[in-house]
Formats: structure tokens, sequence, C-alpha cells
């Protein structure tokens, strides 16, 4: 695992808001219904109760993680756009093929919406590239190279 998690200053703002709402909104709710669960007697056969219990269990470790990732995030800051790094948007050709990716951190990876994390083998073979420099990454379906066409 990363000593870092690389995220946007819109990335961290968004794991805290959520944050924010688990132990403030989501936690208070779970515990209400819990309460109403056990209020209606033999908790081996309350279906709600288990639901809810097991609701609490998923939101307080989606909160461990939350805390984890702030605690080791790294802001991404804007930088030049000579070589790719975190944070830039580049644009590669290959197999016949124009594709754009954005590298962000893995928190913020999005691969439907052309966001990859900076830990995937494409990214990993992109970081400090520059425009007309080729790059070959192994993939499942075998060996593909890839040329650097713009950064930004």
């Amino acid at each position: 695992m990363s000593e870092y998690v690389y995220v946007t200053h819109a990335g961290l703002e968004k794991l805290k808001t959520e944050l924010h709402e688990l132990k403030t909104v989501r936690k208070r709710e779970v515990a209400n219904r819990i309460e109403k669960a056990k209020e209606l007697g033999d908790l081996s056969e309350n279906a709600e109760y288990a639901d809810a219990k097991d609701e609490m269990s998923f939101i307080e470790g989606r909160i461990i993680e939350l805390e984890d990732t702030i605690n080791r995030s790294k802001i991404i800051e804007a930088g030049g756009t000579d070589v790719v790094n975190i944070g830039c948007t580049v644009e590669i050709e290959g197999g016949g093929q124009k594709k754009t990716y954005t590298i962000v951190g893995s928190s913020e990876a999005d691969p439907a919406a052309g966001r990859i994390s900076n830990e995937t083998p494409l990214a990993r073979a992109l970081l400090g590239k520059k425009v007309g420099d080729t790059i070959e990454v192994t993939l499942p379906s075998g060996a593909v190279t890839y040329t650097v066409k713009l950064i930004s």
C-alpha cells in the first residue's frame, strides 16, 4: 500500500463531506433504527435489528477507511505539462485508437469517466513521460504500445 493517497482539492473535500455525513447523519439514523428494532422484542429473530447492525458495521468500517485516506492524503498540486504527472490529463494513441485519461489518486479513480488511478499499470507507465514518448503496457489481452500525444 502506498504511503500517500494522492487527491485533488475537490477530491479531498468530497472525502471530508462523506465522512461528516456518515458521522453526523447516517450513523445517528442507523442507531435510531437499532433502538426501534430492539423495542420489537426477540433479537434472535429480528431481521430489522440484524439489518441495522450490519449497516452500522459497514458505516463504521467506511468511517475508518475515510479517516485513514484523509490522514494519508497528499494534495495534487497543478504542475507543468512537460511530463505526465498525477493530476494531468493525457491523450495517448495506440492500436489505431486515441484515448484520453486523467491520472488521479486511487480514491478519485473512475475508469468509466476516464479518471484512472496512479496505481494502475497504464498510469505507472505514463508517469514521467513526455509528448512523443512511447510506452508498452501489458494487459490481460496482451502487450499494447501507446504514444503520448498531448499532456494538459
